[in-house]
């Protein structure tokens, strides 16, 4: 099934049974920037915060497990799955190993999901976290910074179970 399908097919939400959209925190305007600061507003973030019968639920898995500002983490040697796998790590511009700490941000973003009985998730893409279609293969500060197709670790976590994300 497409995005587009399954957004098609999403129930019609009430103001008493609103939609629960569990958002990356940076989309919609918080202060969670690996640099302190924010990313700024996304238009389309802000038009949902207005609607009535749609309940947004914010949350930053870097800030979560290393606070802001932070360096920032990117999958090298796989994708969020060949993380959660074991066949991959989340390394830092620095060259810090936070594989574990992303782990454990993906485990908490995934029981804030099924807490809320979301029942969709709109995420940031090219981020080693929360990326849905295409993320960093290695630092974004290198040199050559390279694409790949793929999902960043909490993305994949919660693809893994059954939550639909987009970007």
């Amino acid at each position: 099934m497409t995005d587009k399908d399954y957004l098609n097919n999403l129930r019609i939400p009430t103001k008493n049974n609103p939609l629960r959209i569990l958002f990356s925190a940076c989309l919609l305007g918080e202060m969670c920037g690996v640099d302190g600061t924010s990313y700024g507003k996304y238009p389309s973030a802000s038009k949902l915060m207005d609607y009535q019968n749609v309940n947004l639920i914010s949350f930053c898995p870097e800030d979560y497990v290393m606070g802001t500002p932070r360096e920032t983490p990117d999958c090298e040697g796989g994708t969020g799955d060949d993380v959660l796998d074991g066949n991959a790590k989340v390394i830092t511009q620095t060259g810090k190993d936070v594989t574990s700490k992303m782990i454990n941000a993906s485990l908490k973003m995934l029981c804030i999901a099924q807490e809320n009985n979301v029942e969709l998730a709109i995420m940031m893409d090219s981020s080693g976290a929360c990326g849905s279609q295409v993320i960093y293969n290695g630092s974004r500060f290198s040199q050559n910074p390279i694409y790949q197709i793929g999902m960043g670790v909490c993305a994949a976590q919660l693809n893994r179970n059954g939550i639909k994300i987009v970007s």
